[in-house]
């Protein structure tokens, strides 16, 4: 008699997290209902049991990759100060989101925020406040960070967001072309082009910078704080 190999059941967590493999591979445009039940060997409309709509799909995915923020940050030594405390958690989250990089484009088109972020958050209060913060200068500290707490920055500039090109040659050549009318920024930009061994999540978002951000940050919040 034939032996039928092992399946393993469809679950909900097992779903979201072949879409996260999928968009890591192929990015978030390529993560359609159809193709992930193909990579997954089931039939489309089973998947709508766990998750009735693409947009149910995409709130998934988002809420996927925060709780791998939250189980990184939860593998962290919580004995340093608050600085060192935030600091490593904050850079503990861009660790994840370098390994999904197409997760910062999505967040910003969410309608619906996870429980979870809000948990996170709450979590980053509660650490400021521990340190001797107001919970007035925490919401501050909130505002001044921004999106970091979850490991990006949002880019000011960026030619992907106004339809332009992400190629280095390309993207010189429309520097090259700006410099009369803007020649501020064009050589801000300029100076601005990242090593390529720097990881970057976008145009203006490497990690030199990013670092650069949350450290000016954290000594302004301390000199509040005394």
């Amino acid at each position: 008699m034939a032996v039928k190999a092992f399946r393993e059941p469809l679950s909900r967590e097992r779903v979201l997290a072949a879409a996260v493999v999928l968009a890591d591979a192929e990015g978030i445009k390529a993560l359609t209902m159809r193709r992930l039940a193909a990579d997954l060997d089931v039939e489309a409309m089973s998947l709508y049991y766990y998750l009735p709509s693409k947009e149910a799909l995409l709130d998934g995915v988002v809420e996927t990759v925060i709780m791998e923020i939250h189980d990184a940050v939860g593998r962290l030594d919580t004995t340093g100060d608050w600085r060192t405390r935030l600091r490593q958690q904050f850079l503990a989250a861009r660790q994840v989101m370098l390994r999904h990089p197409w997760v910062p484009g999505l967040l910003g088109s969410r309608r619906i925020i996870p429980a979870s972020v809000y948990a996170y958050y709450d979590g980053i209060v509660g650490t400021l406040v521990g340190a001797g913060f107001s919970y007035h200068l925490a919401h501050r500290a909130l505002h001044a960070f921004g999106s970091m707490p979850l490991g990006f920055v949002q880019e000011i500039f960026s030619p992907a967001s106004a339809g332009g090109s992400m190629e280095a040659d390309v993207a010189e050549a429309d520097l090259a072309a700006m410099t009369e009318a803007l020649p501020h920024l064009t050589a801000m930009v300029a100076t601005g082009l990242h090593d390529v061994t720097d990881p970057a999540l976008g145009w203006c978002d490497s990690q030199v910078e990013f670092e650069f951000t949350l450290d000016l940050l954290l000594d302004g919040l301390e000199r509040l704080r005394g």
